[in-house]
């Protein structure tokens, strides 16, 4: 059984949020908090591809309670379960303890269920860096496929994925052998407007159809 994780982001909302004067930084406050647009493009192409080969879509995020938002909402998109990991000591986090706190989660989830492709947004629109997917992928000893704008094939039996990686001046095709970690641009798919949804009573969070799991680190 394929078993694809996407690791997404909630972050403020970048057209809305303002600056502090003093400190030169955002004002995170003054912004609502969405899910990051580059991994709700990884949680469509991660559930396209659920629909395409069968399988599980795995959800991993890091950030306060708050964030269990952006789970919810990928579980809306058609993700099966969402794993968060939250902890006072994550505040402030740069990419290399962001990646090396999801890394080790990723390994607890492989624990669980072995992980045969992770797929990231290209970058978050409150870092900007693209630096966090690599990261884990040099942390797992994993190929890092980066810039992906199309998943040609994806073959657990063969043990390889065929992607389309942007270029400027075109595409190049490559293969790769699973697992690997695509980062991905927004063209790969259109995300609907209306996302597919899910039921939320009360309690559905906790059916199987959208499990949700906090751990703290």
């Amino acid at each position: 059984m394929l078993h694809i994780v996407a690791c997404i982001k909630q972050v403020p909302d970048t057209k809305i949020i303002k600056m502090n004067p003093k400190t030169n930084t955002m004002d995170r406050a003054s912004a609502p908090a969405i899910l990051n647009p580059y991994d709700a493009h990884a949680v469509e192409e991660a559930v396209r591809l659920k629909k395409r080969y069968g399988g599980i879509v795995s959800v991993l995020t890091m950030g306060p309670p708050p964030a269990v938002k952006a789970i919810k909402k990928c579980i809306e998109i058609g993700a099966d379960e969402g794993y968060m990991i939250s902890d006072r000591a994550f505040a402030g986090a740069d990419t290399l303890a962001t990646s090396y706190a999801l890394t080790k989660a990723l390994e607890k989830i492989a624990a669980i269920q072995p992980v045969d492709l992770i797929i990231c947004g290209k970058m978050t629109i409150d870092g900007d860096t693209g630096q966090v997917g690599p990261g884990i992928a040099r942390r797992l000893d994993i190929p890092p496929l980066t810039s992906v704008n199309k998943v040609v094939e994806i073959d657990k039996e063969r043990g390889v994925a065929v992607v389309h990686r942007k270029l400027e001046d075109g595409y190049e095709v490559i293969e790769s052998t699973l697992p690997c970690l695509l980062s991905v641009e927004k063209e790969i798919n259109e995300v609907p407007y209306s996302p597919r949804r899910t039921s939320f009573g009360r309690h559905a969070i906790s059916r199987t159809s959208g499990r949700l799991t906090i751990w703290a680190m």
